[in-house]
């Protein structure tokens, strides 16, 4: 089936619009009409090179849609079913989904087609790499089953999609993978889509102060609304100010949980030396390949700790539901998330606007 795609071919190269070829679904698969697509900084980190993988790709990770037509074998969802789809897809065979750890599944090929079977997606008989096996700027996405989940039809799809990454990685990393606790206090650094669900997650595990750290003012201004009790201004506008000694100061000491939400190896080293004793930074954002993260030793003799967090260490099946009802209670606010929304004609323009740090989040939505 023809659908229109956003595709990618040079590294640093911009995406171009271009008429692709979906296949029929196979046996566990599904074929979805993409409704909406958040645009996301690992889709511009894959275009910068800063994230390996094959062309020519299809980015876009953060959809959601309608099932236009199942597989045989699929169980989990029916056409006319609105969907939400994740990139952390898994296996349930290797050590990590048997230890339970189902978002760091080592093995992806069961989800994946054989090579020599037809691809999934292809453009004049040439294969078509999906990216993080999604490829959510397209007007039709063919997807394992295990990438899907079913929502209720009156959510929006604008605002389900985000679920689908930034909301999931940014509340996941504060509620899983640091396990914030009442009465705690908090820093992040980036008030960007990831940075303000990280925030969103420690307000709703309780945190008593939430620190927002940032380079953009109006970004700072946005954080507050989403429940930032203090905010920092770094950068060029203040280049006099030292973010660890600020944060110490407002936190008396030192914070119990520190978040990296840019993906900065400096800003990592800032979350570890801005904590209290026994104090655990976690680094959410993609470090580009090539920095280096070096920390002084001294400070693990009061016990502080440093962690990765991939996708908010999720249970996307479980969780993703369970984000969405904290939605309808008004406990999560996905509404003010989305700062614009585009066509997927315009997928550079919100490329470059996120790139600039003008929107939280930029959501491509498809007629």
């Amino acid at each position: 089936m023809k659908a229109r795609a956003a595709i990618f071919r040079e590294i640093g190269g911009s995406l171009t619009i271009e008429e692709i070829d979906v296949d029929e679904p196979g046996p566990q698969e599904v074929r979805v009409r993409t409704a909406a697509c958040g645009v996301c900084h690992s889709d511009l980190h894959f275009m910068q090179g800063n994230i390996a993988g094959p062309r020519p790709t299809v980015p876009g990770h953060e959809p959601a849609g309608i099932v236009e037509s199942v597989g045989s074998e699929v169980r989990l969802v029916k056409p006319g079913d609105h969907v939400i789809a994740c990139t952390s897809m898994f296996c349930g065979q290797c050590t990590q989904c048997m230890l339970g750890r189902l978002h760091l599944c080592t093995d992806r090929r069961p989800m994946r087609r054989r090579k020599g079977e037809r691809p999934r997606l292809s453009q004049d008989g040439q294969e078509l790499f999906q990216f993080a096996d999604l490829s959510g700027f397209a007007e039709l996405m063919l997807l394992h089953e295990k990438a899907l989940v079913r929502i209720d039809d009156d959510i929006p799809l604008a605002q389900a999609s985000l679920v689908g990454c930034g909301v999931t990685t940014g509340v996941g990393a504060a509620l899983n993978t640091a396990k914030v606790t009442p009465g705690s206090s908090v820093v992040v650094f980036g008030a960007g889509g990831v940075g303000n669900s990280v925030i969103q997650g420690a307000r709703i595990a309780g945190a008593r102060q939430i620190i927002a750290v940032d380079i953009f003012p109006q970004k700072l201004e946005v954080a507050k609304g989403f429940g930032a009790t203090h905010t920092i201004l770094v950068g060029p506008q203040n280049p006099d100010l030292d973010p660890v000694k600020e944060i110490k100061k407002l936190s008396q000491g030192g914070v119990d949980f520190a978040f990296d939400a840019v993906g900065n190896a400096t800003l990592a080293s800032q979350c570890f030396y801005a904590l209290a004793p026994r104090g655990l930074a976690v680094i959410v954002g993609a470090i580009p390949r090539g920095q280096t993260l070096t920390l002084e030793p001294g400070h693990f003799y009061v016990e502080k700790m440093i962690t990765g967090s991939i996708m908010g260490s999720n249970r996307f099946h479980i969780e993703a539901p369970q984000y969405l009802e904290l939605y309808r209670q008004g406990r999560l606010d996905l509404d003010s998330m989305i700062t614009e929304r585009m066509p997927l004609s315009e997928v550079n323009v919100a490329l470059e606007a996120m790139s600039s740090g003008e929107v939280t989040r930029t959501v491509l939505t498809f007629d």
